[in-house]
């Protein structure tokens, strides 16, 4: 569906346009928005250029023909090829954080990044006594980025197996000028980290279970599959992270670990542990945490 550029004139009208294409398309939002008017909001802004939070003062503005054939075009590009709006505009907000995105990596999104700007309290005593952070399963670098800001004594070590994912991590640390604080190590999860223990690690691995695979829709088709899929069950990574996790933490240390939608599937392949499960904004059963007495244990 093409409309002739000449139809519209300003924001306003591409935010209409927008609203009802994204609509009738039948989209899904899970990729930094939740709804057509965020979406359709963020890529008009980010377009044109404007504050990508202050849409009010400028949907009146005329707009000229170049700006809003280019406009136009993400919008068709959204509804027809179900790009996720990061890889069409190359960023992605996480908690007030812009990150940049490309095809690489997933788009930057957790649960865990909630619970990184409250440091893990109450879960971690003494935020300024944390010195040392393992990530596996860094992808874009997101999570390696906010956890520095938030334990600025911390050095954080982020793993993932994919070179082109943490080509688009060290893009993401050297835009926020990390470079001393977080080490990217291309690494099947613990083989190829330093042998020194830390007080937290901290994993969003692939977890999604094979069956749900079959059913993502389509927008995370343009994803790589690899930081996705987490096998039958979707627990695949996760048994590893956890089985290798005792060696790796300090006595006092801390495992944490997002699941997503597989809660049940996670209390089933752990019964012999008691998870804490942290409250985040999308259930209390989405995060799980295991402290290094109890990983010592078994």
């Amino acid at each position: 569906m093409n409309k002739p550029a000449d139809t519209f004139t300003t924001p306003r009208d591409l935010l209409r346009y927008a609203v009802t294409r994204f609509n009738q398309a039948g989209i899904f939002f899970g990729h930094g928005s939740d709804n057509a008017v965020d979406e359709a909001a963020f890529l008009i802004l980010h377009t044109l250029s404007l504050p990508i939070d202050r849409l009010d003062p400028f949907l009146d503005a005329r707009l000229l023909p170049d700006e809003i054939a280019r406009v136009l075009d993400l919008i068709e590009r959204r509804a027809n090829e179900r790009i996720p709006a990061a890889y069409l505009t190359g960023e992605a907000w996480l908690h007030g954080y812009r990150f940049y995105a490309d095809k690489r990596a997933i788009v930057p999104r957790s649960f865990i990044a909630e619970l990184i700007g409250e440091q893990f309290d109450p879960w971690v005593d003494e935020p300024d006594e944390t010195t040392d952070i393992l990530e596996l399963c860094t992808g874009s670098g997101c999570l390696a980025i906010m956890m520095a800001d938030a334990f600025p004594n911390a050095h954080i070590d982020a793993v993932d197996i994919s070179a082109d994912a943490l080509a688009v991590a060290q893009r993401n640390v050297d835009e926020y000028k990390m470079q001393g604080r977080i080490d990217l190590i291309e690494s099947d999860l613990y083989k190829r980290v330093p042998r020194r223990k830390y007080d937290l690690i901290v994993s969003n691995p692939p977890y999604v279970n094979a069956e749900s695979m079959k059913k993502l829709p389509a927008e995370y088709l343009h994803e790589p599959q690899l930081a996705l899929a987490g096998g039958g069950d979707g627990m695949d990574l996760v048994r590893q992270i956890v089985a290798g996790a005792a060696k790796r933490l300090k006595p006092h240390g801390a495992l944490i670990v997002e699941i997503g939608n597989e809660a049940a599937h996670a209390k089933a392949a752990f019964p012999e542990y008691e998870l804490t499960w942290l409250p985040t904004s999308g259930g209390d059963d989405r995060v799980f945490l295991l402290t290094a007495e109890q990983l010592q244990l078994k």
